[in-house]
């Protein structure tokens, strides 16, 4: 099988810099621009966000006039609100030890970080902010959300060098609510992940799309769809350290392992729809960014046909 022209960087190792560096060289040249229009508001105005209030000064509209706080004041304020063109995005990163594997090209970890980095960089403009939820073994752990380049490389940083743990869970359901509860402000949330193990996350998610436009990243690993007939096969579940024997030379096992790795796959995607939230997902055997480039424009042509329909 010949390599993808394009490998995520983290695959081919280096220091944590120069990993970031080849990231933010590869997804600017090939990438960017692709996002751009996408904001939830273009028209130049007050945005729909609420903000904080302040005295009422002369030559302010008075329709802003917030009559709760004035009533109790007793003199006018008025309530700022968040301008929509400034858009913030939240990432959760799940870093269960499942992602730990990979037999092609890449580890699925290595899809993960290259995921949030495209969406890092590609959002990272002048004003808007980024920050985002680490999911490990030992819990979800919460980076604020700021603007600037500086903070989005600190970000890559602590994912591209976070601990790696043998064997342990992670409660993605958890992860997604700590998510949607950081972000407060309407924007954009990233869900990267496998989606192995219990589905408890399907609810959370759909709370979060009902707030904010959500991303699920699924990646992927071939073995995980299908077995190669290479005999007897040692594999080690990453979440709780079991071993097992399995016999690949089996012809039926292989079909039922590919009907039953079919099927869970399919449920995924079905409860990421059902959620409200798009669906990308990522392979360790195929080009990561001509999967971005086709998943975006696919979305924007989707979102062109729902604008241009009229109601009868």
């Amino acid at each position: 099988m010949p390599a993808p022209a394009n490998l995520p960087p983290t695959a081919s190792g280096g220091r944590p810099d120069e990993v970031l560096r080849r990231l933010d060289l590869v997804i600017s040249r090939r990438l960017d621009g692709l996002l751009h229009g996408d904001y939830i508001g273009l028209v130049p105005g007050h945005g729909s966000e609420l903000g904080e209030t302040r005295s009422y000064q002369a030559g302010d509209d008075v329709r802003r006039i917030d009559w709760n706080v004035t009533a109790r004041l007793q003199e006018p304020y008025v309530r700022e609100t968040i301008a929509d063109r400034e858009l913030e995005t939240w990432l959760l990163v799940d870093l269960s030890p499942s992602l730990d594997f990979g037999t092609a090209f890449c580890e699925k970890r290595d899809l993960a970080v290259s995921g949030a980095a495209a969406v890092g960089f590609l959002t990272n403009r002048t004003g808007n902010r980024i920050g985002g939820v680490l999911l490990g073994p030992g819990g979800p752990v919460t980076v604020p959300a700021r603007g600037g380049k500086d903070h989005l490389m600190a970000l890559l940083h602590r994912l591209v060098t976070a601990e790696r743990s043998e064997q342990g869970r992670t409660d993605l359901a958890a992860g997604i609510s700590r998510l949607g509860a950081s972000g407060r402000r309407r924007g954009l949330a990233v869900v990267v992940s496998d989606f192995l193990g219990e589905a408890t996350w399907e609810r959370p998610l759909g709370r979060l799309s009902a707030r904010h436009e959500t991303l699920c990243i699924e990646v992927v690993d071939p073995r995980e769809l299908e077995l190669p007939a290479v005999g007897v096969l040692r594999l080690v579940d990453p979440r709780t350290g079991d071993l097992h024997e399995v016999q690949t030379s089996n012809p039926r096992l292989r079909e039922r392992y590919a009907a039953a790795a079919a099927a869970q796959r399919a449920a995924i995607a079905e409860r990421i729809r059902r959620a409200g939230a798009d669906h990308l997902q990522l392979r360790t055997d195929r080009d990561w960014l001509l999967d971005l480039v086709h998943f975006v424009a696919a979305r924007r042509e989707r979102v062109r046909g729902t604008a241009g329909q009229r109601p009868r």
